[in-house]
């Protein structure tokens, strides 16, 4: 089930245009090796953007977008990728699996793209994958966190680049127990990001002796959380693990705030997402809290990283790249190295490539080298715990971090549920 095409200059203006009219994007120049594509091909290599604009996780779906695109940009202004033109055609997924699915299917039979990139929401991201699948086109999933992304729900053709609930609440959950106590109640989002982190943390606490006094599922869009909170408030527990993203997020922890229960109970919040505090101050960052990466990290190019983003993007309202901004990028990067590595677009040759490859440390601006793992697919790297800084240097500085987790020591087990399809029952995929 091979999809090979050709356009000619004229069916690729007409393509773009098409693209733009329906919520694309192209994103072209400035071109400084104009003599390389004139000798190679006029044909440029096509990325579809699946990041949310609208819904819950748009705030984070955009972040994500500056990070793929500035790496398709960074690649561009150096003379492009197999002597062509990189060019991105971005739709909105809505963060909505049925949307999601319509737009995998328009961007690989319509806008003839070579790769998918993006998602936030993992039910969205599922969705995609299994369109990805069907046609064989490689797709990254930069940003969606629910352990089933590289478990029951992997794919020959998804690689998943962010740590998933599992590897979080590891990180945290031995330190959390022995810091603040034994007694936990659970509260997560009722979708499969939240239901999967909350098995997970509930996993993980109670092999490390904790006790769950309750678990309350909170349905997505929930605006007052007093029912809930005052239960808490009642039970007495040491710890609260909260896997509650997005929106639903901000708003819980305002009134968190506002019942003065911030800093009793002990608060870990599986993942904190740079979007979703930016602005807030850092009393929004509130609890404990796990990342991937830190816009004041003492690594190797962390400060040229931001300084490029400040550079590239001097109007946006976050100023500062986060976690989300960074696995954007990093995923981007990486597919195109490895594109340039094989020397072509065809899945097979970019899949096996993928499989095991090691990034090194310094390289991803973390502490730990990364890996990924060739039986699920799923990004292996350092988890940072952190909280709020009660000594911030800057505005921007919310984050205090804690701790570094090296990726062995946090792997996630539901990457053993992952059954890859076999080479051969995934359908050959090269546009060209």
């Amino acid at each position: 089930m091979s999809r090979r095409s050709s356009i000619s200059r004229r069916s690729f203006l007409q393509t773009s245009l098409l693209a733009g009219s329906a919520g694309g994007a192209a994103l072209f120049g400035p071109w400084k090796h104009n003599r390389v594509y004139a000798a190679a091909s006029d044909k440029p290599i096509r990325i579809g953007l699946t990041h949310d604009a609208s819904g819950q996780f748009a705030n984070s779906g955009q972040a994500e977008r500056r990070g793929t695109e500035m790496a398709v940009a960074e690649f561009n202004e150096a003379g492009g990728l197999l002597g062509r033109k990189i060019e991105t055609v971005w739709m909105d997924t809505e963060t909505n699996p049925q949307t999601g699915t319509r737009v995998a299917e328009r961007l690989i039979t319509r806008e003839n793209v070579h790769f998918l990139v993006g998602a936030i929401q993992s039910g969205a991201a599922n969705a995609i994958s299994q369109v990805a699948q069907k046609y064989g086109c490689v797709y990254f999933n930069t940003n969606s966190s629910s352990p089933t992304e590289s478990g029951k729900n992997c794919h020959r053709v998804k690689f998943v680049w962010d740590g998933n609930g599992e590897n979080f609440s590891k990180a945290a959950a031995r330190n959390a127990i022995q810091s603040f106590g034994k007694n936990w109640f659970l509260i997560y989002n009722d979708y499969v990001w939240g239901q999967n982190t909350n098995a997970a943390t509930k996993a993980v606490a109670t092999e490390y002796g904790a006790t769950v006094m309750e678990e309350v599922a909170i349905p997505v869009g929930t605006r007052d959380w007093s029912s809930v909170l005052l239960r808490i408030q009642q039970a007495k527990p040491d710890v609260v693990a909260a896997a509650v993203g997005g929106d639903d997020f901000k708003v819980m922890r305002q009134q968190v705030s506002d019942m003065k229960l911030d800093r009793k109970p002990a608060w870990i919040n599986n993942q904190q997402d740079w979007p979703d505090i930016y602005g807030l101050g850092r009393e929004a960052a509130f609890g404990v809290f796990g990342t991937t990466w830190y816009h004041y990290l003492d690594l190797p190019g962390v400060a040229d990283f931001v300084k490029r983003y400040k550079e590239r993007y001097p109007t946006t309202r976050i100023d500062v790249p986060g976690n989300v901004t960074y696995n954007g990028y990093v995923a981007m990067r990486e597919l195109l190295r490895v594109v340039g590595e094989v020397g072509s677009t065809d899945n097979m040759k970019v899949i096996k490539a993928l499989e095991g490859r090691v990034m090194k440390a310094d390289d991803r601006m973390q502490h730990h080298d990364a890996v990924i793992d060739a039986d699920s697919h799923q990004v292996q790297q350092t988890i940072y715990l952190a909280q709020g800084n009660p000594k911030p240097r800057d505005d921007s500085d919310y984050f205090e971090i804690l701790s570094s987790s090296d990726p062995e020591s946090i792997r996630s087990v539901a990457g053993k549920e992952c059954k890859l399809e076999p080479y051969a029952d995934t359908p050959s995929y090269d546009q060209g």
